[in-house]
């Protein structure tokens, strides 16, 4: 596949991009470089070759869910600079 100015311009306006000549030119030049070595790849011989889901056989090992006791509520809220009976109060970040 042959990377033209027409495509990266193309790519360009899609993605809402701007680029100098220059950036074309080494935009041009990268994309080449890409597709020049997938189609290197494209070359290999995978017909025995197992199709791979993840990379290594680890496995995330998660622990049990087990509920342990917390503080209340009211132990929560006892230490904030200002609170009602259940909530945080904070400053209002939002205007209209």
């Amino acid at each position: 596949m042959e990377v033209n100015e027409m495509l990266v311009q193309q790519l360009a306006d899609l993605a809402r991009l701007q680029f100098s000549e220059q950036e074309k030119a080494e935009i041009q030049g990268d994309l080449q470089r890409m597709i020049t070595f997938v189609e290197k790849l494209n070359e290999l011989d995978t017909t025995n070759v197992k199709p791979l889901i993840h990379m290594t056989a680890d496995r995330n090992v998660l622990r049990e869910d087990v509920v342990v006791p917390s503080i209340t509520r009211e132990e929560g809220l006892q230490n904030a600079p200002a609170a009602n009976d259940q909530y945080f109060k904070v400053p209002k970040v939002i205007r209209k």
